[in-house]
């Protein structure tokens, strides 16, 4: 028997969740003899998202803190849904985000044979029947929250009736809806979920797993509970919306008469600018609205990953949002918050310009190229430096000049001078125009050789420093500048006459051309960088060895909170 982790000496960065406290009450009396034993349940039905990142986190991490073990169960019941394109999407998300199951892989498929026999034992002890009532029907005569339902006519069946039309549902004797077995409990039951709910329904349908094998499988309110029961789950960890599916739960277990696991409900993730429901997220990638389910724009966790976040984003995210007992929403500049605070401690700086002005250095040597000396991350000095070449032409942001400046604007302008980070402080003399646009086209400047590093003049103090690059030796890339994929914090509630898809973004996604410094050539694919200045950018899987494509993985600052400061 695994040892519990000393719980009175621990001293935890944060206070213990109602989770941790029940898991920890558990272990002192002994119950399932002080073990802890959870599982990440996924229907492989579709890709994961961030709310399933936060219960991956919480049940391995539980299991980790407990010295216990956690099994990655798919609850395979609805092969008209499910795919393997879903199950290995899957198991990539949990193991990138730095979780393993070990050998404890399970499907609810490798116990279709004890489910069945299981729902025998009930149908045995009188508490389930077969009802030839079709879908339709039975939903309507369930009657509403302050009105009993109706009893189907076939609910008095006898115990042999029954058993031999679930033999020949399994048999494959009837057409799909034609029949399903039901449990028979109280069509007057406050709660929906008791009025005989279906447990089996037949599909004549190809299963991922198990293929031809069966033709009637059982729903997931029966399959979900009795595969906890059968893996020996200490602590069923669910979210809220199955708090009312509970006392079905311990129903079925208690007539089945087999081990009993704890199910105990949490808030799931609610995560604002954004959508969770799969029904949504597949709208949006049949609908085309997004390229895929890994869009970066996406929730999912394969989006967040092209996106460039990170698992210990994610992870520390997890941590710091902690376990609930009510729905809340959470910003979503909070997540944008981890990613930054990981990416500020990892990511390589190199210095690029999205929308460049050329600036022409008249006094400086024509042909000349110097090598100026830059950190390659100023949070990291075992990282060194990086060579970054300088010449007469230059590129700098376009909106770091301004002819007719206001107050407090410290970057270029007409007679001010400002440093070029790495190298030395420039002085604007005067621009050039587009006579037809009256665009400025080439801002000339002097420059003051003695204020490069080692030079005499080298502290000298002006209140602007702007990123550059060469523009004779700046890479050409393509970037993508992603934003939030919703203009409202909660597109779920809709306006009246509206629908969730009326509040997309229709700046999600902005394509330009990006001039970097040299070092970036030889970047490979997932490798992240700050751009100086611009924000966080990743490689895109899209880039080619000639031609690399960058996504934004976040601004440098919250631009939303002042957008949204000013309403």
């Amino acid at each position: 028997m695994s040892e519990m982790k000393d719980i009175q000496n621990e001293k935890p960065a944060r206070s213990r969740n109602f989770i941790e406290e029940i898991i920890e009450e558990d272990i002192r009396e002994g119950k399932n003899d002080s073990r802890v034993h959870t599982r990440f349940p996924p229907e492989p039905n579709g890709y994961l998202h961030i709310g399933h990142a936060k219960s991956i986190c919480l049940n391995f991490g539980l299991a980790d803190k407990y010295n216990g073990l956690t099994n990655l169960r798919f609850d395979d019941t609805n092969p008209v849904k499910e795919d393997v394109e879903y199950v290995d999407s899957i198991m990539e998300d949990v193991r990138w985000l730095g979780f393993d199951w070990g050998d404890r892989l399970y499907y609810a498929s490798d116990y279709f044979g004890q489910l069945y026999e299981y729902a025998v034992i009930l149908i045995k002890k009188g508490k389930a029947y077969i009802c030839d009532m079709p879908a339709e029907e039975i939903s309507a005569t369930r009657g509403t929250p302050t009105r009993p339902g109706k009893e189907s006519p076939y609910r008095n069946r006898t115990v042999e009736e029954n058993l031999d039309l679930f033999g020949r549902m399994r048999a494959g004797e009837f057409p799909d809806g034609t029949r399903v077995l039901r449990a028979k409990i109280d069509m007057s039951s406050p709660n929906m979920h008791m009025r005989d709910p279906i447990l089996y329904r037949i599909l004549h349908t190809n299963h991922h797993r198990t293929g031809d094998a069966w033709c009637i499988y059982p729903m997931y309110d029966f399959a979900h509970g009795e595969s906890d029961s059968i893996e020996r789950i200490t602590h069923s960890i669910c979210t809220l919306e199955f708090e009312v599916h509970r006392p079905l739960y311990d129903w079925l277990i208690r007539e089945i008469d087999i081990y009993a696991p704890r199910q105990i409900e949490f808030a799931r993730l609610n995560l604002s600018y954004t959508v969770m429901s799969k029904r949504k997220l597949l709208e949006l990638v049949k609908e085309k609205y997004v390229q895929g389910w890994d869009d970066p724009r996406m929730p999912t966790i394969c989006g967040l990953r092209r996106r460039g976040y990170t698992p210990e984003s994610i992870r520390n995210f997890a941590d710091i949002i902690g376990v609930a007992k009510r729905d809340n929403m959470i910003d979503v500049s909070l997540l944008e918050f981890c990613i930054r605070e990981d990416l500020n401690k990892q990511a390589n700086r190199v210095m690029g310009v999205l929308n460049p002005v050329k600036v022409i250095i008249d006094n400086y040597p024509e042909r000349q190229v110097e090598e100026m000396e830059a950190a390659v991350n100023p949070e990291n000095p075992e990282a060194g430096t990086r060579k970054v070449p300088f010449s007469k032409e230059l590129y700098i942001e376009r909106e770091d000049f301004m002819e007719d400046p206001p107050n407090k604007f410290f970057r270029l302008a007409p007679g001010r001078e400002v440093r070029l980070r790495a190298a030395y402080i420039i002085k604007c003399e005067s621009v050039e125009k587009d006579p037809v646009t009256n665009e400025i086209t080439a801002i000339h400047c002097y420059y003051d050789v003695n204020t490069k590093s080692g030079m005499p003049d080298s502290n000298r103090k002006v209140k602007g420093t702007l990123h550059w690059v060469s523009a004779s030796h700046a890479v050409e890339v393509d970037v993508r500048l992603y934003d939030r994929l919703f203009v409202v914090p909660d597109p779920d509630n809709a306006e009246e006459g509206k629908n969730f898809k009326d509040y997309l973004n229709p700046d999600s996604l902005t394509e330009v051309k990006g001039y970097l410094e040299p070092s970036i050539r030889d970047a490979k694919i997932g490798e992240k960088y700050q751009f100086e200045r611009l924000g966080y950018f990743v490689v895109d899987k899209d880039s080619k060895a000639k031609s690399l494509v960058f996504n934004r993985v976040v601004p440098l600052r919250d631009s939303w909170a002042r957008i949204e400061g000013q309403k």
